[in-house]
């Protein structure tokens, strides 16, 4: 399982609490004077074998190839900090050695033809160097039975460039990390949920119904009296036809005051003279029936929506008209619980308060008069008028945003009890299938989360992982309510399971692909290239250039001046022109290169990461790099005949660099895709979570240790091509 988290700038669990201070080990004063590194705060991880180790609050990764907790160390086009250096590589040292003698001109100056020499001279002992060494592989294997075809050796220069270890496995580097700590809520009953712990045996959430067929609570008139009393029975409500009250807050009673009361008792009042003049001898006003005791409110409020299912009419009360009816309406149509109440009602009237007469207004008018320019609200009200039939999950998403225009108030909640945290995803949860529990210290995001994961066929948070908000929410950075690629919730087909939530909000996810980020430097790229014995003869030939030329001396020394002049000339000629000819042997397509993600904070141009991955630039007319036509935020397609991405993406990503954008480059050896993308800070790992439009959603995550609840954070998405999972270990087999 890999785990996303909530972060903010003052982060708060989900009972609300405040996190505990931060210990200063030290004053600003000490830290100037002490050549030493202090630390702020101590904070304690685990390795994915378990193992606790303690360090500071810089930005760490797991190694993917130890498993241990790491201090990250960034290559950077312009180092800024102690944790950044310039860009390093292990690849292709003898082909950029090649290539810087065939494009720089020896007699552009004195300490230029020094410098040409000088690179010249290793670069042609590098390949007397290898023949030394077939020489005594030769003499070990003939007379001393040691084979040395398995040694480290490679073509000219490898004897100066360090380490030529490869890593070859036809796999990204996997991410190692695993959820150790305890779900809040969990999916599966089966699964200790902390959020449960404490709970009375009758208060089990599993023995409250998901749906109620008749209120809890009514007003009921007796008509011989003329007195309305309320009833719990439910025998008698079944029999009793009811008018459901909806209303705004503020145009009944003030929010405080000594009068607020008498204005809730007028107000009652008048819905009781409205419910006899529609012929109704029973009425539901969230005042009087919605309960008095935290667990029947939140009763009242887990079955809202079957209220004004069952209800025979609605009777919306908007304030006085000598306000006008238009801003009457907005008022009304501001309000969070409105699209419940108004969609679920088989029967809609209206009716001001300084006004007698009641009229009935379809829900087209309705959208009209409440929601006049609101698309998503109009297409939602289509849709339940069966004017414009709409998918379940579309139409669900379209409520979604509409409820989360609505703002929250101290007396928006049904009852005027103060609002709940996550009233927004209560009023919601009455168009599902299935519902939550209210919890009144509950944040919002969770409570969308555990609505999400009770309705498993819409998997709207695992959908909202995928997408990449214009604005990404600072607690919850799963959340998304708009995506940059125009993508809806429909279209994201997610490839994880959330198993649960986390105490701090966090989300776990199950099944999820994960592949490590290298931040440090360039490696040595694994490749195979298409064989062609035309540059296998070129490549071949410059190791000839000693032996000739060594024939050649000897020759004019022994035997022949002449032969000996022209061996040696011979001999000279291969020796100058061997970098043009190992430039052309090591030309061609790449095939099956090692896949690699690799970061560079910075905005890096193609040519210059193609230097640092290969060895060179495009040799030979094979491009080894391609810009993506759609997969980052920059990226724009080539508009002609052949699909490709345009190289107005590095201007663009230049120009947000120079607005003060912090711009990183990824390149993906696999796809030979290079892509710029904004984050704030360099992201480590690469998840693989659903597909949209031909392509997969990739959700770049930073890590953020913090002991058992060590946790990824979104910080960017990237479409890229979706076969690469197939180069993704199995997370089972990490």
């Amino acid at each position: 399982m890999a785990i996303m988290s909530i972060f903010g700038s003052s982060p708060r669990n989900l009972t609300g609490s405040e996190p505990a201070p931060q210990t200063w080990m030290s004053s600003e004063r000490w830290r100037q004077l002490l050549p030493m590194t202090r630390r702020d705060r101590t904070i304690t991880c685990y390795d994915y074998l378990g193992r606790l180790k303690t360090h500071g609050e810089e930005q760490r990764y797991i190694s993917p190839t130890t498993g241990v907790c790491r201090k990250l160390v960034i290559q950077a086009i312009q180092p800024n900090g102690p944790n950044e250096h310039r860009i390093k590589d292990h690849t292709g040292h003898v082909n950029k050695r090649a290539l810087w003698l065939l494009s720089t001109n020896p007699f552009s100056g004195f300490g230029v033809f020094f410098l040409w020499t000088l690179k010249w001279s290793i670069f042609t002992l590098g390949l007397l160097w290898y023949l030394i060494w077939v020489i005594i592989g030769a003499f070990a294997f003939l007379f001393l039975q040691i084979d040395l075809a398995d040694a480290q050796i490679d073509i000219p220069g490898n004897w100066l460039d360090g380490d030529s270890e490869v890593y070859d496995t036809g796999y990204y580097k996997p991410y190692t990390r695993k959820f150790r700590g305890q779900l809040w809520e969990a999916r599966s009953k089966k699964e200790y949920s902390t959020r449960l712990e404490g709970l009375d045996q009758d208060k089990k959430e599993d023995k409250i119904p998901t749906h109620s067929l008749h209120p809890r609570l009514l007003m009921i008139r007796d008509p011989a009296r003329d007195e309305w009393s309320p009833c719990t029975e439910p025998s008698t409500i079944i029999r009793n036809k009811y008018i459901a009250i909806s209303y705004r807050a503020t145009d009944v009673y003030s929010e405080s005051g000594s009068d607020q009361e008498r204005e809730k008792d007028r107000f009652k009042q008048e819905v009781r003279i409205a419910a006899v003049r529609m012929n109704f001898d029973a009425y539901w006003l969230d005042l009087e029936c919605i309960g008095k005791t935290q667990d029947e409110k939140n009763l009242s409020l887990y079955c809202m929506a079957d209220i004004y299912r069952g209800a025979e009419s609605t009777l919306i009360m908007l304030g006085n008209s000598e306000e006008g009816e238009k801003a009457a309406w907005e008022r009304w149509g501001a309000r969070v619980w409105t699209l419940p109440e108004a969609l679920l009602s088989e029967n809609i009237f209206y009716k001001f308060r300084d006004q007698s007469e009641i009229n009935s207004v379809s829900l087209h008018k309705l959208a009209n008069l409440a929601y006049p320019k609101n698309n998503s609200e109009q297409a939602v009200i289509n849709a339940y008028s069966e004017k414009d039939p709409l998918e379940r999950l579309e139409r669900l998403s379209l409520l979604k945003s509409a409820v989360w225009k609505r703002g929250i108030n101290n007396t928006s909640t049904p009852g005027g009890s103060g609002p709940h945290a996550a009233e927004r995803v209560y009023a919601l949860m009455g168009f599902f299938q299935h519902r939550i529990h209210p919890n009144h210290e509950e944040e919002e995001l969770p409570a969308l989360a555990r609505l999400s994961m009770a309705n498993d066929n819409d998997r709207i948070a695992e959908r909202m992982v995928s997408l990449l908000p214009s604005e990404p929410h600072e607690k919850a950075c799963w959340y998304a309510d708009n995506d940059i690629y125009g993508a809806e919730l429909w279209d994201i087909l997610p490839e994880t399971q959330i198993a649960g939530i986390t105490e701090h909000g966090a989300l776990v996810l199950d099944g999820c692909r994960a592949a490590s980020i290298r931040w440090k430097d360039f490696p040595e790229i694994a490749l195979v290239k298409p064989e062609s014995m035309r540059r296998k003869v070129v490549g071949f030939l410059p190791y000839f250039a000693w032996p000739i030329f060594i024939v050649g001396v000897a020759a004019l020394l022994i035997f022949s001046v002449k032969a000996g002049i022209t061996l040696v000339t011979i001999g000279i000629v291969l020796l100058l022109v061997s970098p043009k000819m190992f430039v052309f042997s090591e030309a061609g397509r790449v095939i099956n290169p090692q896949p690699w993600f690799i970061g560079v904070k910075g905005v890096l141009d193609i040519d210059t990461a193609a230097e640092h991955l290969y060895g060179g630039g495009n040799a030979a007319h094979y491009p080894r790099l391609n810009f993506t036509p759609s997969g980052s935020e920059f990226a724009e397609p080539e508009h002609g005949s052949v699909r490709g991405g345009s190289k107005k993406q590095y201007g663009e990503a230049l120009k947000a660099e120079a607005k003060g954008r912090q711009i990183y480059t990824l390149i993906d050896t696999c796809a030979g895709a290079i892509y710029y993308f904004c984050a704030k800070r360099p992201p480590t790992v690469c998840l693989f979570t659903g597909r949209e439009g031909g392509l997969g959603r990739f959700v770049l995550c930073s890590e953020r240790c913090d002991g058992d609840a060590s946790r990824l954070h979104k910080e960017t998405v990237l479409r890229m091509p979706t076969e690469l999972v197939a180069r993704y270990i199995n997370p089972l087999l990490i």
